[in-house]
């Protein structure tokens, strides 16, 4: 391991001991948070690698570049868990473990993500139109587009220590407030707080099109595999994920054939934080069955990772699969980082299931 790559180790480990559940008191309060615009600066990463060079496969996809993005007057910026895109990769939503959401758009340099623009932040609202005050209640980790777009449309935020998945409205002016609910399965209302639902995407196409799939970070049967369920209706079955070296699931997202993506993160004292991504091919999503999928990419701090926690999947302009990440920096700005990562997947492999 190179040397800049052991002082991150060093850095990134003492930022995860800092944002252990002891200290959820140092994310920010959202009560007095106001829906508004805010300026959000971007740093371009130009390599992938942290010593440099021209290297831009890394395992089966493509580095396009990525962002550092910072905003020192924005005490609520950060904590970025649940992402989605527009179609077209432009507009985005964001969601952070603090309940707050954050909307704008990429803009590009060509392919490369260049900076944010029209960003504006507020406070995720319950449905008495009031921001979350609980810890526990305001701890979103994934969000997925329903319907329309992030100009007009409908989404859902899956939140982890209350686990629940709620549907709100989005447009111009950000989020509305909670307008309801999906029915929670029986095995989500007496769980642990830290294994709850932590990954959620709809699924876009395949068998199971229009599907709610959502995932714990930990939860595993007896045979150690990673815990999700899928929503058919209001009926809600479980399905399993091959756990392959204890990484655990921090997002998920469809591709428009019904192909699941699934993000994942594994921290290792000695380590640090490593990041992974997983396909996985619609037909092996069934309920009551296990699914494997296959390894895409797997990184660790001798690249440009830090906390990777949120993914949005997107088709470019040749039909290659986009795929866009971002970090939780547990807002220890100090330490840990917010990156905006983008790759590219060119193969014909989803496309066989395509409708």
């Amino acid at each position: 391991m190179t040397r800049s790559a052991l002082c991150a180790v060093a850095a990134v480990s003492v930022a995860f001991l800092g944002a252990s559940p002891l200290r959820a008191e140092t994310k920010p309060d959202v009560g007095s948070l106001a829906a508004g615009p805010v300026s959000v600066a971007a740093t371009p990463i130009t390599s992938f690698n942290r010593i440099g060079g021209s290297e831009t496969q890394f395992g089966k996809l493509e580095f396009r570049g990525g962002l550092v993005l910072t905003a020192p007057d924005a005490r609520n910026f950060g904590g970025w868990s649940g992402l989605a895109l527009d179609a077209d990769g432009k507009r985005f939503v964001a969601v952070s473990d603090a309940g707050v959401w954050m909307t704008g758009a990429i803009a590009y340099d060509g392919a490369r993500p260049a900076k944010l623009t029209d960003t504006r932040m507020g406070p995720i609202l319950a449905q008495d139109g009031k921001p979350l005050k609980r810890n526990r209640d305001r701890d979103a980790e994934a969000v997925a587009l329903t319907s329309g777009s992030i100009a007009s449309g409908t989404l859902m935020i899956a939140f982890e220590q209350n686990s629940r998945i709620a549907r709100y409205d989005i447009g111009g002016d950000g989020l509305s407030a909670a307008r309801s609910f999906l029915v929670k399965p029986n095995a989500l209302r007496n769980m642990r707080r830290n294994n709850g639902l932590e990954a959620m995407t709809i699924l876009k196409g395949g068998p199971l099109k229009g599907s709610t799939i959502a995932m714990s970070e930990r939860l595993y049967d007896s045979a150690r595999n990673h815990t999700g369920w899928i929503w058919t209706g209001d009926d809600a079955q479980a399905f399993h994920l091959t756990n392959i070296g204890d990484f655990d699931v921090t997002d998920a997202a469809s591709d428009d054939d019904g192909t699941l993506y699934v993000l994942e993160r594994r921290f290792r004292w000695l380590e640090g934080v490593k990041m992974r991504v997983r396909r996985v091919p619609a037909g092996e999503l069934r309920p009551g069955q296990t699914a494997e999928g296959e390894i895409l990419i797997e990184a660790n701090l001798e690249q440009e990772i830090d906390n990777m926690e949120g993914l949005a999947i997107t088709r470019g302009e040749s039909s290659e699969t986009i795929l866009t990440m971002i970090s939780d920096d547990n807002y220890n700005h100090f330490l840990q980082r917010t990156l905006l990562l983008q790759f590219s997947l060119k193969d014909t492999q989803t496309a066989k299931t395509r409708p």
